[in-house]
């Protein structure tokens, strides 16, 4: 396997930035997710590593070799993709053999490759059967074997798991993982599926408009979003944002809201205010670190419920607040009904505090 790194990475369309100096390292055997919505040019990323389209500007290093001007049979890389390409008309034997073949390795190497390939996949069952014979899964997996009997430097997977329905995403995620676990193999993983994101990967990098967001563990960016975008993409529910304004009341610093409300804010949060540029602060919250009362109770903040959506072990309950939409969690045992007034008692240790004028996190130091 191999390293890959990413310098000042541009890619332009006239005058639009669809990768915009995008840099970041894929240590060797790291598996890396590339993650964000629509458009926010993860999969330009991945086309550009794969050299099936050529980069503006910057450098993209695979191994110990700039790769820039390399097609992309010469990169060492394997690509799987979200429509598993197989060929309809060839076992699953023959399609795992066939890039092989294209190379002209000698039969007996070829045919050792496969079956070492079906093995770690779990598949040599399935060598006979026809694409069509097969689940989604078990086409997923031909793909993935496919690229695997390659040996490749790095893989590279654009949403690989978007065709399937979910129970089946769940159980290839956990093959996928498995995969990478085995081989130790370097990945390069695009999905706009944050949960895929942060139950596989090592690092993710968050993408949005053509920029990196935040490069870093899944558990690292959930629990210290770099800015407003990834605080509210990151997570189900997502983080509920709350605009308000800071002040000072008798010598403490609170938080007003335009219902005039105010929440007094713990030493450590009043010195993230104070590095604001602006008296416009959003307060971030996960919906587990929220309390739900029927009553108020000192430092709760007068809600009203808006819908209540049951899940079996937790039910959540969205509430406004303050113009904005908060996702609260409570036990299956607690009610709630629709416009019905509710208090929310806000952790001081684990909310989130944004400048509203630039969005980046507020810190203490």
């Amino acid at each position: 396997m191999a390293h890959v790194v990413l310098k000042d990475l541009v890619k332009t369309y006239g005058g639009f930035k669809a990768v915009n100096n995008v840099s970041l390292t894929v240590n060797d055997g790291e598996f890396v997710a590339l993650v964000g919505p629509s458009g926010c040019g993860k999969t330009t990323t991945l086309n550009l590593v794969a050299g099936l389209i050529p980069i503006t500007s910057g450098d993209i290093v695979i191994g110990d070799r700039v790769v820039n001007d390399l097609d992309p049979k010469d990169r060492d890389i394997a690509m799987v993709f979200q429509n598993y390409a197989l060929y309809p008309q060839k076992s699953v034997y023959k399609n795992l053999a066939f890039p092989l073949q294209m190379r002209k390795l000698p039969r007996d190497e070829i045919d050792k490759k496969v079956k070492d390939a079906a093995r770690v996949l779990d598949m040599t069952h399935l060598l006979e059967r026809k694409p069509r014979e097969l689940s989604g899964g078990q086409q997923q997996r031909v793909a993935l074997g496919r690229a695997l009997v390659r040996d490749p430097a790095v893989f590279l997977m654009d949403e690989p798991l978007s065709n399937l329905d979910a129970k089946l995403r769940v159980q290839m995620r956990s093959e996928i993982k498995r995969f990478h676990q085995d081989l130790k193999a370097t990945i390069i993983y695009v999905t706009h599926d944050q949960l895929e994101a942060v139950t596989m990967a090592d690092k993710m990098a968050v993408m949005n408009g053509g920029f990196l967001q935040q490069y870093d563990s899944p558990a690292q960016v959930f629990a210290h979003p770099m800015n407003m975008f990834v605080a509210s993409f990151i997570g189900s529910p997502a983080m509920s944002l709350i605009p308000l304004q800071a002040s000072t009341a008798n010598g403490n610093t609170v938080l007003t809201s335009a219902e005039g409300w105010t929440l007094k804010l713990s030493p450590r949060n009043a010195r993230k205010v104070a590095g604001a540029t602006t008296k416009k602060v959003v307060l971030g919250a996960r919906h587990s670190t929220i309390k739900l009362h029927k009553s108020a109770v000192p430092g709760s903040i007068p809600a009203k419920a808006y819908t209540v959506e049951p899940t079996g072990d937790v039910t959540f309950v969205q509430a406004f607040l303050s113009g904005a939409i908060v996702n609260v969690s409570v036990p299956p045992t607690i009610t709630v009904a629709p416009d019905e007034q509710i208090w929310l008692e806000f952790d001081q240790e684990r909310m989130h505090l944004f400048d509203g004028e630039t969005e980046m996190a507020l810190k203490a130091d």
